[in-house]
């Protein structure tokens, strides 16, 4: 039986197609699966206050995250709160994000107080740790005339305070929340009672009243246990698949770091200070150059984290008020009453300055006594720098000729010329001298010297 010819030309024409196909069925073989299983969880820890920091940190890596590499964020939080603009920052890119966030108050015996409790309520997914606890979300500015601690007083259900400025907080507080809960379907009265009457729950009640989907041991745990669960997401209803993900760590960057430094009220504090004093003495020294540039950059830094802080103004133009105080008392010399009044001064605006009701952003009173301290001893030393330079004998001008000793150098009846302290001056005497005698100045009138024999 003949086989009909195979022909080259046919293979050669052929070849280039299959090839191309089996390109193609290797790389979908190779990176196909390898997509699926490159989305990951990333996680954004929140431990401590919440302030300008951290709300730069968490809305930068909420914008940056991508649905196509990013199946869901973590917001792992331990806080006691914090800045009201800095919450709603954070809670405003959650629900603007793509990619689905989950609050999860962790590690065990962490907690999600005050700011803690209205981002739990805004994430698709509220998740707790063992032995945690949430709530406590009164608006800080009630916190005054109220409990120990800074605690307000509880409201009775159904009253609403007499203040208005307080009903006008509260209530703006109240439906903030009342929307977040109604978004994400979660017990909407036992929100309202954690801003009302600042309520709390551990995690085991917080499930069974609903005020969060799931309890955890570890990320992983909370992936497995919401996985599939529906959410709503940028305001659309979706279903979670978060099993398999890989988990990523994502730590706040140096910018971040340093704001959170420079935004530290002790740190602010003291900047303004070195800014302040440093200013002082290139003015007092000009030329000196190193104050006037310690100064200038300290209180720029300094001035740009009080414009991120909650600062009370009238404090702060105290503190400027009392250095300006013990400035005037080192030049003014008012026995003592300037610098008194100015330290006095100081030590009321440090108090007065930063609210001491926001947690993590108060001013340490270590650091307020410090500055008084150190503000004092730099008044002293003004003050004793200056006595002492009054007792000093006076080198120039008038006082300093009256009873030096000269030679006369030439002379003619009663007028000649003497030599006192290196110099020739013109000089008058009551009685004729002779040249080379020595003679005393016991008065000037203008340019001549009034002389006598020594």
């Amino acid at each position: 039986m003949d086989l009909p010819p195979i022909r080259l030309s046919h293979i050669a024409r052929s070849w280039p197609c299959c090839a191309a196909k089996l390109l193609v069925a290797g790389l979908l073989a190779m990176f196909g699966p390898a997509e699926a299983l490159a989305k990951r969880a990333i996680v954004l820890g929140i431990d401590g206050a919440i302030g300008p920091a951290v709300a730069e940190y968490i809305v930068r890596e909420l914008h940056a995250a991508n649905p196509g590499d990013t199946g869901l964020i973590v917001l792992r939080m331990n806080t006691p709160g914090g800045l009201d603009s800095s919450m709603r920052q954070i809670i405003s890119a959650i629900l603007a994000s793509p990619v689905p966030v989950a609050a999860y108050v962790a590690p065990n015996g962490a907690r999600a107080a005050s700011a803690g409790t209205y981002i739990a309520y805004a994430c698709a997914v509220a998740a707790m740790a063992p032995s945690t606890n949430l709530g406590a979300a009164t608006p800080v500015r009630l916190g005054g005339p109220g409990l120990p601690g800074g605690q307000p007083e509880k409201t009775p259900k159904g009253s609403e305070p007499a203040d208005a400025e307080t009903r006008k907080v509260l209530n703006d507080a109240v439906a903030y929340i009342h929307s977040l809960a109604e978004l994400n379907h979660r017990n909407i009265e036992w929100a309202e009672e954690a801003v009302r009457n600042a309520a709390s729950l551990p995690a085991s009640e917080a499930l069974e009243r609903h005020v969060i989907d799931v309890i955890a041991d570890d990320v992983p745990d909370l992936l497995r246990k919401i996985d599939g669960r529906a959410a709503v997401v940028a305001g659309k209803p979706e279903r979670l698949a978060t099993s398999g993900l890989d988990i990523a760590d994502v730590r706040p960057g140096w910018r971040a770091e340093l704001l959170a430094v420079i935004t530290d009220p002790n740190v602010a504090f003291i900047l303004m200070l070195i800014g302040v004093y440093g200013l002082i003495l290139e003015f007092l020294s000009p030329g000196a150059v190193a104050p006037g540039l310690a100064g200038a950059i300290s209180l720029l830094v300094a001035l740009y984290a009080l414009n991120l802080l909650p600062i009370n103004y009238a404090g702060a133009a105290l503190v400027l008020l009392g250095i300006g105080l013990m400035i005037a008392e080192a030049h003014i010399g008012a026995f003592g009453l300037l610098g008194v009044g100015g330290i006095i001064a100081f030590v009321i605006g440090a108090i007065m300055m930063f609210p001491t009701d926001v947690p993590g952003f108060e001013l340490s009173p270590a650091v307020i006594a410090g500055a008084a301290i150190g503000s004092a001893a730099l008044f002293l030393m003004a003050v004793a720098l200056l006595l002492r330079s009054r007792r000093r004998a006076v080198i120039t001008g008038k006082e300093a000729l009256l009873g030096a000793e000269g030679e006369a150098v030439s002379w003619d009846g009663r007028e000649g010329r003497i030599r006192v302290s290196g110099e020739i001056w013109r000089a008058r005497a009551a009685s004729p001298l002779a040249p080379g005698i020595r003679v005393e100045v016991v008065d000037r009138d203008g340019l001549v010297l009034l002389v006598e024999p020594a």
